[in-house]
């Protein structure tokens, strides 16, 4: 690519947001059909946000009248925008899947400020459901979204939609125009079939072809508005929507990017080429959207992806002094900038982390009939501590556990799978290197107990659905249901037992399952597991001597 094109980028960059690792800030990686071990595509989201309470989300199937208006309310703070024709019949959802298995998931990058129209009425979250209502097929949202935000203006900042059916995945970057310019600019790739994509708080389409409408669809102005605005100048071959529409510096790349190359990283040899880039070195050659990978993915993997915090990278979480010296623990709270000695730092920001709402992997195929065919893969939490629990996309109800009336940010309840699991996860962020292994054994069982019930409850599903689809849907409600319900209170029970036996900075003493007491029926004495030898090389190092024990020779 010809960076020297981009003459006024440099002008502009001061006036654009940064795609930096925000509060806010979600997680997307897509398989087409062909990169997955059973055929199906797999697109993943992390909605994360300090706001957000994690449930899963059911809006029915319905039939509206003739004239039927519906609310638009702004999706991250509730704020009502305004009203737009309803449609006559809108299908079911549940979470981010309809009742077709068509999947749509976003991420925020923000991009040049001066682009977003207050005046819209249709915010991103609003365009993802509207949209899920509205469609059967990626191609069919993509429509119909572009359309939305054409008649009623675009509330929201720069966004990147990952939208997918059982047969197609696609990426969108789309970015409004400004009060007063209703509409917004907008580039759409088909990841191929045998590739694997992600797209992490930053765009990721830079050059696209121009003229392969099947795989490759965009505003027709995304071009000429980027040169009225003076965001480009150059020749169409050479136009590059995420250098014009937004900021890549070091916290769009190393705070987002990163995230993507991990996700490579796992499943591509040669990645490392690519760390110049994250990096942001300038000049460095630009990750490709899409890549394929050397093995196929299963579900399995694409759970384990989002819980990723960059082992074995060179920005690996667990290595450094917030790891090192407490117990391991690869988080880091917010504030994620912070300066010593007037020098400015950031803190890694992996995929998966403490303030997720809710995450999923949906599982889409083709060959099945769509109730029993889309799997929502959902948990509520951080991904590396929740249970991923089978939520059919055919569902007429959700797990009470799950249900949005069983709690709320402000009220514990622990009924309510969101509170078990924080109450699970905050208890391991204190000692993680303790716990983490108490957990996973618990996590890992019940989606084992999952991924084998799979095979044979859908043999029985789609034989119900070819005489009765009804049956088949209560089959799968019910499963659904009760599974979520029973992994919500196994997880209560789990954190029942870590805090007895982490309780006090002691780690009670076990044998077959069962805490050990004296002959006399009194608890044994507990292990102290201290800190780590490099918590106690700092603590030496802040005190001086201090601490240091007095010698009687001495």
């Amino acid at each position: 690519m010809n960076t020297n094109i981009f003459t006024t980028i440099a002008l502009a960059t001061a006036l654009a947001v940064a795609a930096s690792p925000t509060a806010d800030a979600c997680t997307n990686f897509v398989a087409g059909k062909n990169a997955t071990a059973d055929g199906s595509t797999m697109v993943t989201y992390a909605a994360d946000s300090h706001t957000l309470y994690g449930f899963l989300q059911h809006l029915p199937a319905a039939d509206h009248p003739a004239g039927a208006m519906r609310e638009v309310r702004d999706w991250d703070t509730g704020k009502p925008l305004g009203q737009i024709p309803e449609a006559r019949h809108t299908y079911s959802v549940i979470g981010n899947m309809n009742e077709h298995q068509l999947t749509i998931a976003e991420s925020t990058w923000g991009g040049r400020p001066e682009l977003v129209d207050t005046t819209g009425i249709i915010d991103y979250g609003s365009l993802m459901y509207i949209a899920l209502q509205r469609c059967k097929t990626a191609r069919e949202a993509i429509a119909t979204m572009t359309s939305l935000v054409q008649e009623y203006g675009y509330y929201s900042s720069g966004e990147s939609f990952s939208i997918a059916d059982p047969d197609e995945v696609w990426i969108m970057d789309l970015i409004g125009k400004g009060t007063g310019n209703k509409g917004a600019v907008w580039v759409a790739v088909r990841i191929p079939d045998d590739c694997i994509a992600g797209h992490a708080n930053n765009p990721r389409i830079h050059q696209f072809p121009l003229d392969d409408k099947a795989n490759c669809i965009y505003s027709d102005d995304v071009i000429t508005f980027a040169r009225e605005k003076g965001y480009f100048s150059g020749n169409d071959e050479d136009f590059d929507f995420a250098l014009a529409y937004a900021t890549q510096d070091f916290a769009a790349l190393r705070g987002c990017d990163a995230r993507v190359w991990a996700f490579f990283n796992h499943w591509v040899d040669g990645m490392d080429s690519y760390l110049p880039y994250i990096n942001g070195k300038k000049g460095a050659e630009i990750m490709p959207l899409y890549v394929k990978p050397e093995r196929k993915l299963t579900v399995r993997d694409m759970q384990a992806m989002m819980r990723d915090h960059f082992e074995g990278t060179p920005f690996d979480m667990t290595v450094d002094a917030g790891a090192t010296e407490w117990w391991g623990v690869p988080y880091r709270y917010r504030p994620m900038d912070f300066t010593v000695d007037g020098v400015k730092y950031s803190q890694e920001r992996a995929t998966a982390t403490q303030q997720t709402g809710f995450v999923f992997v949906s599982q889409m195929r083709s060959w099945l009939p769509d109730a029993v065919g889309g799997v929502h893969w959902f948990g509520v939490d951080d991904a590396n501590t929740a249970v991923f629990v089978p939520m059919y996309c055919c569902m007429t109800r959700v797990p009470h556990s799950y249900d949005k009336a069983t709690g709320d940010l402000y009220t514990l309840n622990w009924e309510a799978a969101f509170w078990v699991n924080n109450w699970v996860a905050n208890q391991a962020y204190n000692r993680y290197s303790l716990m983490i292994g108490d957990i996973c054994a618990v996590r890992d069982s019940l989606e084992s107990s999952f991924e084998a019930a799979q095979p044979e409850l859908e043999r029985i599903a789609a034989e119900k659905y070819a005489q009765s689809p009804a049956e088949a849907v209560a089959l799968l409600t019910d499963y659904s249901c009760r599974t979520a319900d029973q992994a919500t209170a196994r997880y209560k029970q789990l954190g029942e037992y870590l805090l007895v036996k982490f309780l006090d900075g002691n780690v009670k003493k076990e044998k077959d399952g069962k805490f050990l007491r004296n002959e006399y029926g009194m608890p044994e004495n507990p292990n102290f597991p201290g800190y780590t030898p490099e918590y106690y090389r700092s603590v030496v190092r802040s005190s001086g001597d201090r601490l240091r024990v007095i010698q009687p020779e001495e």
